[in-house]
């Protein structure tokens, strides 16, 4: 993000594992949490889109600790999903196309290793998907340039602060928002029509 505001972080929910009751976890940084979670909230199968941290050596990280670039950490977002409605490999397609997986550590103006693109996996057979979808990504060209994404082991996912979450519902109108997400999340709209929610 451009801004950071400085927010005492309280002792936030670990998660070091997938959850159960028929549903699975995908944790995926591309960049700006705000983003990537204001898409995955809309998309049909998924049951919950929480951002976070993950990634670096520091404890319970605040967001202006990440912000500096010195934890380690990649703003990620955690995502529930019901792999009997959405697929892990469908999840990733549109991780891949709701950010830029060639640019090592930036997404726009956005730069520093906080932002790179990366894929924590939860299982065995989630680090051979990933694997999978960016060699088929390579082959088909999809991309001008070579896929950085990184695929590494999940750790511990840190809860970002409570302001972060569902932050592009609450606040549209913020330039950011508004000039940066909702073009993202209009062209995913488009691009995944049959994935969306339905409209309540």
């Amino acid at each position: 993000m451009i801004f950071c505001v400085p927010v005492l972080h309280s002792e936030g929910r670990l998660i070091t594992d997938t959850t159960d009751n028929g549903k699975d976890v995908a944790t995926l940084g591309g960049g700006c949490f705000w983003c990537v979670e204001a898409v995955f909230e809309h998309v049909r199968g998924v049951a919950s889109a929480e951002s976070g941290y993950m990634g670096g050596k520091h404890h319970n990280p605040s967001y202006e600790a990440v912000c500096t670039g010195m934890t380690g950490h990649a703003e990620v977002v955690q995502v529930t999903f019901e792999p009997a409605v959405i697929s892990y490999r469908e999840v990733l397609e549109i991780f891949f196309a709701v950010h830029d997986p060639t640019t090592l550590n930036r997404q726009g103006n956005d730069v520093g290793t906080q932002y790179r693109s990366v894929i924590f996996y939860h299982s065995p057979e989630q680090v051979a998907t990933a694997k999978d979808v960016i060699a088929t990504l390579t082959s088909d060209n999809v991309f001008d340039s070579p896929i950085v994404t990184e695929v590494s082991p999940a750790q511990t996912f840190y809860a970002a602060e409570a302001y972060h979450q569902a932050y592009f519902a609450r606040n549209p109108t913020q330039p950011y928002c508004a000039y940066l997400i909702a073009p993202k999340l209009a062209k995913f709209r488009r691009q995944f029509t049959s994935k969306l929610k339905p409209i309540s």
